[in-house]
This record gives structure tokens, sequence and C-alpha cells, in this order.
């Protein structure tokens, strides 16, 4: 094992109300045990930062259990094997664990729950936390591809169009011969997504005053697929806007994590009946088994250019609230995470 005897971690003090602050998520130290019988411990180089852990931080009813108080913050990272009594894993190698790790420097997991990445020598192991995730690259790929089924010629509108997992399925979908549309909060992201992404429009919808209007005229011949990352008003304008037989595929609700109390909506909900559509939920764990061959595309698709990405990197775990809340503002552009330590780069 390391030489540490201690870990710091962050932890949940309290449910948050709105977006997650240092009063609800703190900082601690705690004694580093040693592994269990087929327990595998990282120390961890990098986290992931995901919407959906503000999910994991209520006590909503959802696809995983609450994050109990006083619990670290489960999170999905990259880490360095310290120490293990799995046989599928010694010390020196290198892991993800998908969404069974913590925001802290060192997670102790089963082996059975962690997957063993390998320096390739053609991209930094951080890669396995941003564009070859499960949340940033798998999400998309499984989303786009099994649910929302593009065919060349087709519209996809794609909401958080410059976020992790909206960047990178409106590629997919580029790749696959759709015209793509993309929702986003600022100026600057709408010419990211056309100039360097290759979106054929985008929407900035902080300057609409009809968003459903703007949407109309984005997408003339109406939207066949619209992946949904957001929930709320932008669902309930891409709504109005289906193609008959339209596909929704619903990866995330990012505009209502940080409310409380019941949520309304969609006011639009008839348009799925009027349109003869389909609402498809993605949950990204169902299709583990089939991660190397999305992981084959998905290298591909980066080696050969068609797929470009952005990653927004922040040191330390002292600024991972911090950096959390960008989530929330729009202040991040791709897949953020937190380094802890440069040996995976």
């Amino acid at each position: 094992m390391a030489g540490d005897t201690t870990n710091r971690q962050l932890y949940l003090q309290q449910r948050p109300e709105g977006i997650p602050t240092t009063e609800d998520i703190r900082l601690r130290e705690v004694p580093l045990k040693d592994p269990g019988e087929g327990e595998v411990q990282l120390r961890n180089l990098y986290l992931s930062l995901d919407p959906a852990q503000r999910d994991w931080m209520s006590d909503n009813l959802s696809y995983m259990p609450p994050i109990a108080i006083g619990e670290c913050i489960r999170s999905t990272s990259l880490g360095r094997v310290v120490a293990s009594r799995h046989p599928d894993f010694e010390e020196g190698d290198y892991a993800v664990g998908l969404a069974c790790n913590g925001w802290e420097e060192y997670s102790t997991a089963p082996g059975e729950m962690l997957a063993k990445v390998e320096k390739d020598g053609r991209h930094p192991l951080r890669y396995h936390l941003s564009i070859f995730s499960g949340a940033m690259g798998m999400t998309p790929y499984f989303g786009m591809l099994e649910l929302g089924q593009p065919k060349p010629g087709e519209t996809v509108l794609m909401s958080a169009a410059a976020g992790a997992v909206g960047s990178v399925a409106g590629q997919i979908a580029k790749i696959k011969g759709c015209r793509v549309v993309g929702l986003t909060g600022s100026d600057e992201k709408c010419q990211w997504l056309i100039n360097e992404l290759g979106f054929d429009d985008a929407i900035n919808y902080k300057r609409c005053d009809n968003l459903a209007d703007a949407i109309a005229e984005a997408c003339p011949e109406r939207v066949d697929i619209y992946f949904d990352n957001v929930g709320g008003k932008m669902l309930d304008a891409a709504l109005l806007n289906l193609n008959d037989f339209a596909r929704v595929v619903f990866c995330g609700a990012i505009s209502t994590y940080n409310e409380t109390g019941p949520k309304p909506g969609p006011y639009n909900y008839w348009q799925i009946l009027a349109r003869s559509a389909k609402v498809l939920g993605l949950l990204t764990t169902n299709y583990v088994d089939r991660f190397p061959e999305a992981l084959r595309d998905l290298s591909q698709w980066v080696d050969d250019g068609k797929l470009k990405f952005a990653e927004d990197i922040v040191d330390g775990l002292g600024n991972t609230v911090e950096a959390y809340s960008r989530l929330f503002t729009g202040g991040n552009k791709g897949k953020l995470l937190v380094r802890l330590s440069d040996e995976a780069d």
C-alpha cells in the first residue's frame, strides 16, 4: 500500500438546495484502510465531475441510491493501483471506476467494478475519463446510435450542445449524415459548435424571446431526433418542433437538478402522441458489455479527426466544489475534470 496513512476526501455534509457549495460538501481527512478481500485501492489521478452527481446528492428516487449524509461524494475516477487483493489487478496498473469511487485522493472498490486501462502510446490515459469514458464517450455513442438511430438527411437537435455529452453526440450524428443544430448559452459556444465541431447551426437560447420559434427557423424540416440533456422549458420548446415518428433520447434534465419540490411538465407532452414519437431513457450502464466496440469507433474517429472534444481541467481536490458549479452556470466547455496528479498526462 502507499506510504500515506490518511485520505483526503469531499463528503456530503447536507443535502444541497440549489447549486452545491462548500457548506454542503466539505473536505476532511480519514484513516486510509487496507483493501479487503477482492478489493482494489487506487490513488486517484483524475476525478470526473458530472451532472448526474447532483441528483445523487438529493434524496430523489433514481437509478442509483442517494449519497448518504456523511458519505464521500460518489464519482467516476481514474487511478493507479497501489494495493490489490483481486487477481485481475496488481500494483502499478491503471483503472477506471465507473460511479463506484469518490471525490478523494484514494478510492477502494471491488475489483469487478473497475475497468483496467492501458497506456497505448496513442492517447493520454486521462482520455479514459473524458472522450473514452462512460460519461463523455459511451453515453452519446449509445444514446445516439442505439436509441436515436440516425439516418442520413435527418435533423438532430442537441441540447447542452457545448457540454461533454452534447458536443460528442452531435458529431456522431454528423458522422452518420445528419443535419445537426445545437442549443447552447453563448455566442462564443455557438461559433465553436459550428466552426470547430461542424454543427450546421446553433442557437443561443439566452438570446431567444421564443425558443420554439427559433428552433422552427433553424429546423425548417422539423426535428427527427431530440437529444435531451436539459429538460424543462427547453424540452417543451423542442416537443413543439418534432417530426412524425421522432425519437427523444432522454439523457438528463440538468435544468431541474437544483430545484426543490415537484417539477412540473413537460407541458407539451401531448406532442409525443400527436407525432407518434418515442421517448427513450438512456442509461449507459445497460451497454457496459459493448464498451470495447464503442472504444474502437471512438478512438478511430479521434485519430481520423472526425471527432473533436474539449477538456476543462481544474487542479486540486480543494477546487472541486467550485469547479462543479460551472456545470450549472454554463461556465465549462467540454468534459470537466479535476486533476490530482499529472502522472496520467
